[in-house]
């Protein structure tokens, strides 16, 4: 376990060996470091943040696994975040890493040191990061949500899904016996076993014994148990939610990605009818919108303004900014790109200020809380302590009028986390532990109204009285009643080649439970498929004649035909406009737009200052020089097209004068 370590310090290029470096990385030599500060050379005023290292995208792809962890620079320009790196053979590639660098500040400020994994599957002394996951001794997180794919089988098809490449053949479905030992494995790690766990896919409602697989799960001791669906099996049988429910399902984690059938495809028709079993049978939904650039970033305040319309049943929305993994193609990256940052900007725009981003917090804010209780309880608890630029989140309440009001707008969040680190500190202190924890939980209920102000909360909400069982419950049931009084609003934008930080990896903590006892960190599992999750699918997998054979099933039948009446379509449409509100036209820029950067100019922009550049060298500017202008410093990854390069000047003059 390392300690936190600044990340947002800004730092000039010629204070470069000042930088913070990753405490992940060995023997940073001040030679690397140059080599890296010798790449922002044509991106203008900058500041650099930090050292560390990311993956080559080319060599993921190629599957060159020893040379694919290049050295990376994270750095400030035009209020935002970027990274950088280069690879010796697939050449430089930039990514907007933050769209928002005071939103990135505030987030740095709540960093977790995170824990020490005492009994790691990996047990090798010199771990190479992220080739030997499993968990390794060197991770800095427990559990916090387990993933176990039952199915590789899906009834739908979508371009965007991590597994959409891989679903249907060969199938993956693993044994009882791989399931206990999976759900095992997570349980038992030290110093805190894992409590929550999430059936995934493929779609998981295909498995047959589904139920056997959940009531596994809640005799081994899981408490929270997430099923991650489409949602249509569910909305076509209102008894599947009631079985769920009985074996012991907590919540569904249901896909949702807009308010329309262009934006949503996927369960646009269906979702309203999931929902509605799914109350019935006591299941909360959360909604889980995939947020592509261009896509249907124009619809997260209507989105937001649906799941509290429904909040009898709907939970939370955790909004997952698109990783551009997977079947993304390439030309699209930088248009699709959206951060963190991105999307919480936009939902302050598409509420009209409603949920501002100042109402968010980053998920290892909790430290405090979490450092009270275990000093409470005399013993280690659940931590988030993942990243700081991971996730963030926020909670919302519902006025008397049905106007949303984030809890940071009339709770003094950072002071309530302060107070808590003082009394965490004051009984920590005492030598008489036991007298004193009364006297430190009498002070925060006597307290807790300093940090409230009455006359913004909604009216008939005791936010001291969830607040205090939030912080005294000291397990997963003390924060139900928070839960059922609010909408949790959360963010959580997993890594892919481009932004890949080692930093966020070793503090990862929504985990992959796999068939041979290793448990691996969301983002090498997805990240480096050809290394780990397609790998690992293929070894436990059976070819789909055999599987046909075996279950007397044929894998077609497994998608889904949609069969609505025209009249369906309408109540339909009718129940969902009610939520769509016109804001005025908002433009928000593309988080991935750089003015000084050719990659976002038009190709007759590119020709012009590639025409200028050559007429100052009369003609004879460098065939290097113009590479770098007309692809913005980048090969096949830009976005401008490279073929420009090999063209010869006065061609590119004529072309222009044309």
């Amino acid at each position: 376990m390392v300690n936190a370590y600044p990340q947002a310090t800004q730092h000039t290029r010629e204070d470069f060996l000042a930088v913070p470096t990753s405490p992940y990385v060995n023997d940073f030599t001040a030679e690397r470091k140059q080599q890296l500060v010798a790449l922002l050379a044509d991106e203008g005023d900058v500041r650099l943040l930090k050292f560390h290292q990311s993956l080559c995208p080319g060599c993921v792809e190629d599957k060159q696994w020893n040379t694919m962890k290049i050295d990376a620079v994270t750095y400030l320009k035009h209020n935002k975040v970027w990274i950088k790196k280069s690879c010796p053979k697939h050449g430089p590639f930039k990514e907007v890493y933050w769209s928002d660098y005071g939103l990135y500040q505030k987030a740095e400020r709540f960093q977790d040191p995170g824990i020490e994994i005492q009994n790691p599957h990996i047990e090798k002394g010199d771990i190479n990061c992220p080739t030997d996951c499993g968990l390794c001794a060197n991770h800095e997180s427990h559990t916090g949500l387990g993933n176990i794919v039952v199915t590789n089988r899906c009834d739908l098809s979508c371009w965007y899904c991590f597994f959409y490449s891989k679903e249907g053949d060969p199938i993956y479905e693993p044994t009882m016996d791989q399931m206990k030992l999976m759900l095992s494995r997570m349980r038992d790690e030290k110093p805190v076993g894992a409590n929550s766990v999430q059936f995934t896919g493929g779609e998981p409602t295909l498995r047959e014994d589904l139920i056997d697989i959940i009531k596994l799960a809640k005799e081994l001791g899981y408490d929270h148990i997430q099923l991650n669906t489409n949602g249509i099996n569910l909305s076509r049988d209102p008894n599947l939610p009631l079985r769920l429910r009985e074996a012991g399902v907590s919540n569904l984690y249901m896909s949702f990605d807009g308010m329309a059938p262009s934006t949503n495809p996927k369960n646009y028709w269906e979702a309203q009818q999931a929902i509605e079993n799914c109350h019935k049978a006591g299941i909360g939904v959360v909604l889980v919108p995939t947020v592509i650039g261009g896509v249907n970033d124009h619809e997260l305040g209507d989105i937001i303004r649906f799941a509290s319309g429904n909040i009898h049943a709907v939970r939370a929305v955790n909004f997952q900014p698109v990783s551009l993994v997977g079947r993304m193609p390439e030309r699209q990256r930088r248009k699709q790109r959206i951060t963190i940052p991105g999307s919480i900007n936009r939902i302050q725009a598409q509420t009209a200020g409603e949920i501002s981003k100042d109402a968010w917090f980053p998920v290892p804010c909790a430290k405090q809380i979490t450092d009270f209780i275990e000093a409470l309880k005399q013993e280690p608890k659940y931590r988030l302590s993942v990243h700081f630029s991971c996730g963030m989140a926020t909670y919302v309440f519902k006025d008397e009028h049905g106007k949303l009001i984030p809890l940071p707008s009339f709770v003094d969040v950072e002071g309530f986390f302060n107070y808590l680190g003082e009394l965490t500190r004051e009984l920590t202190g005492s030598k008489h532990r036991k007298i004193k924890k009364k006297v430190v939980l009498a002070k925060l209920l006597l307290n807790l109204n300093k940090f409230v102000d009455s006359k913004k909360k909604p009216q008939n909400l005791n936010i001291v009285k969830l607040l205090s069982g939030a912080v005294g419950g000291g397990n997963y049931h003390g924060l139900a009643a928070f839960h059922l009084k609010s909408l949790f609003l959360g963010m959580m934008h997993f890594q892919d080649p481009y932004n890949w930080d080692i930093d966020r990896v070793h503090k990862c903590d929504i985990h992959y439970a796999v068939p041979d006892g290793r448990v691996l960190p969301f983002c090498t599992f997805n990240v480096i498929p050809g290394l780990y999750r397609d790998k690992v699918q293929e070894k436990f997998s059976i070819p789909r004649d055999v599987w046909e054979r075996k279950t007397g099933k044929q894998l077609k039948d497994d998608m889904y035909h949609r069969n609505i009446s025209s009249e369906q379509m309408r109540k339909i449409k009718e129940q969902y406009n009610h939520f769509i509100k016109p804001v005025g036209k908002v433009t928000t820029e593309d988080d991935a737009f750089d003015p000084d950067s050719l990659q976002t100019k038009t190709p007759d922009t590119v020709l012009a200052a590639a025409a200028t550049i050559i007429t100052k060298n009369k003609a004879t500017a460098p065939i290097e020089q113009i590479t770098k202008i007309l692809t913005g410093n980048t090969q096949s990854y830009g976005s401008c097209d490279p073929t420009y390069a090999i063209v010869k000047p006065e061609e590119l003059i004529k072309r222009r004068s044309d």
